[in-house]
């Protein structure tokens, strides 16, 4: 087996942690996608702003709520989440990217929409969150790399579509390094209860 290095820790860019990760790195927008949303509270649709199950346009400062059957609809929220992706709950594996939703006050100065952030799921595709697609901002089983040196590596499409050729591939998750194969070449800390991400070349 090769110890070479580890990458992690839950978005596009891994970084060589041979400690481990303290907590999850902050997840990668779509390009275009701004980091926080501007959304307009009480807009109707649900109780929460983007809660899970409803759906949003694309936009690239501005993300509206709309009907999932509207055709206006781009993504459906996977998961919700109050506070900061980088401290709280991972989104689901296949998630496509994630919004971050910014704090609104109410007219009364309470706060009708706290920070948080959704999980978001394209309605149609591409799915760059699906195993090997080359993005979204988890790396899973079936996910490929490319070694951009300095001890990182960044995530990118098996199939070679991307902008860079894949160099692994995520073929296994384990409890422990000592669980991966012996074909191992890179570890990738995936987070959850298999962190161990075993990677061979391709």
């Amino acid at each position: 087996m090769h110890d070479r290095r580890w990458a992690g820790c839950a978005g596009a860019l891994f970084a060589l942690l041979l400690a481990g990760c303290q907590a999850p790195a902050q997840e990668r927008l779509p390009a275009g996608v701004a980091d926080s949303a501007s959304v307009t509270a009480g807009s109707g649709f649900g109780a929460v702003f983007l809660g899970a199950g409803e759906c949003s346009s694309f936009g690239t400062t501005r993300f509206t709520e709309v009907p999932c059957g509207g055709e206006r609809a781009a993504a459906r929220v996977v998961a919700r989440h109050d506070g900061t992706a980088g401290q709280g709950p991972p989104c689901p594996p296949t998630t496509d990217f994630v919004l971050h939703i910014g704090a609104q006050a109410a007219g009364d100065g309470t706060t009708a929409v706290p920070p948080g952030y959704a999980c978001m799921r394209n309605l149609q595709p591409p799915h760059p969150g699906d195993p090997g697609a080359g993005g979204g901002p988890r790396t899973t089983v079936g996910d490929c790399v490319y070694d951009v040196g300095g001890g990182q590596v960044r995530e990118t499409a098996c199939d070679g579509s991307g902008a860079r050729a894949p160099q692994y591939e995520v073929v296994r998750a384990v409890a422990a390094r000592a669980k991966c194969p012996a074909s191992t070449a890179l570890y990738v800390q995936l987070g959850g209860p298999d962190p161990v991400g075993c990677a061979r070349p391709v």
